[in-house]
């Protein structure tokens, strides 16, 4: 049977039908600017590429056109399971779960949490289960995984009633990706993951670190919102929070313009004035640019202060795990990360690491030193996985 995995955002739906009995990935896409004119449906199947326009580009719509290439394919009725991406669960998913009323219901009270995520994944699953009505329909959260944490990891130091009354702690995201490649860093390594203590660091558009002990979250960088932690693309990461009042004050702005900006306009994109990208920002320091330059190093420095910060949860490192489209592909910052971990035993082998981009993971450590992996993340694979397990318990 087949798994359609849905990831839903505010203006866009990313897609995957897999059946992992034989390994096949049926077909995969991404709705994009619905909501607008300009809505569309990129879909991939077979190795052939097409584009569908939206017309009102509704989720009604993007899934009406997702069952038409199911049925194209001749396998909408054999989708008997569908997974759904859901940003935040609060404390009160720990693992995947099936949809229902109850559970939409835990969801939206987690809304105040993820205000620009959770929304956008309700409207996503209410759309998807009119369009798959027969399917069973499972929530996998990118915070369940985080919530192995031991609360001196969790918690801030806050007046308790916060914490108590607005749930005002550390929560993690990006957790499938983080179980994902732990699981796929062990098989690598040759080892059992219950008996490896990994840091893996999950580094693209917005990035992560998280300290997995036995295939167990135990710390991570990102906190309440996906604000904390790491430089990303356009997200600031670790800031004073007295920066809120006082840019606010001096810059007339409010506390939520403030936000706005450490969210969109800031990270790689506002050390550099010049872009979120990271391929646009080493060509550029290639050629001299001097904020481009900037905003390697510092992307760089704290994301090995993070690294490193993890070996104090773990209380020994066995590996260090790359991912993400920075991760699997910009061999200089991996090489200029593992070098300022020397301290952990890190470095890297420079022809090993040139050789592993674009699709190609692999040891990236010369021997002696603590290996070094780049493991492929696959998100989709990971939910449609959880998914089914969850299914087949029930079944059980």
């Amino acid at each position: 049977m087949w798994t359609l995995v849905l990831n839903c955002g505010s203006s866009s739906v990313k897609f995957a039908l897999l059946n992992l009995d034989d390994d096949r990935v049926g077909l995969s896409g991404l709705a994009e600017r619905l909501g607008s004119a300009g809505a569309s449906a990129r879909l991939d199947i077979g190795g052939e590429r097409r584009t569908v326009d939206l017309g009102g580009g509704s989720y009604a719509e993007a899934f009406a056109v997702l069952a038409g290439a199911l049925d194209d394919l001749g396998v909408r009725a054999q989708v008997d399971a569908v997974g759904h991406r859901v940003v935040h669960g609060g404390e009160r998913f720990h693992a995947p779960v099936r949809l229902t009323d109850e559970v939409l219901g835990e969801i939206r009270a987690c809304v105040p949490l993820a205000p620009l995520h959770n929304p956008a994944n309700i409207a996503g699953i209410e759309a998807a289960q009119a369009a798959f009505p027969d399917a069973a329909h499972v929530a996998v959260f990118d915070t369940a995984f985080h919530q192995t944490m031991p609360e001196v990891a969790y918690r801030y130091p806050v007046p308790g009633e916060w914490y108590r009354q607005h749930g005002v702690r550390r929560y993690g995201f990006h957790g499938t990706s983080h179980a994902y490649v732990a699981a796929r860093g062990a098989q690598a390594l040759g080892r059992p993951l219950t008996e490896l203590n990994l840091v893996t660091a999950h580094l693209g558009n917005g990035c992560s670190v998280c300290a997995v002990a036995g295939g167990r979250s135990v710390d991570t960088s990102m906190g309440l919102t996906p604000l904390e932690g790491l430089v990303m693309g356009t997200r600031s990461g670790d800031v004073d929070p007295g920066l809120h009042d006082f840019v606010a004050r001096q810059a007339g702005l409010s506390l939520s313009e403030v936000t706005s900006a450490l969210n969109k306009e800031s990270g790689l994109l506002g050390l550099s004035g010049l872009s979120n990208d990271m391929r646009e920002l080493e060509e550029a320091a290639g050629r001299g640019h001097v904020g481009a330059r900037l905003a390697l190093d510092v992307f760089v420095y704290r994301l090995a202060k993070q690294m490193a910060g993890m070996a104090v949860a773990l209380g020994r490192v066995d590996a260090l795990v790359f991912t993400g489209g920075i991760g699997e592909n910009s061999a200089s910052v991996r090489a200029a990360v593992l070098a300022r971990l020397g301290v952990l035993g890190a470095a890297a082998d420079e022809a090993a690491n040139r050789a592993a981009v674009r699709g190609q993971p692999g040891l990236i450590s010369p021997p002696g030193a603590l290996p070094a992996l780049v493991v492929n993340t696959d998100e989709e694979r990971m939910i449609a996985e959880q998914t089914r397990a969850l299914l087949a318990e029930e079944t059980a």
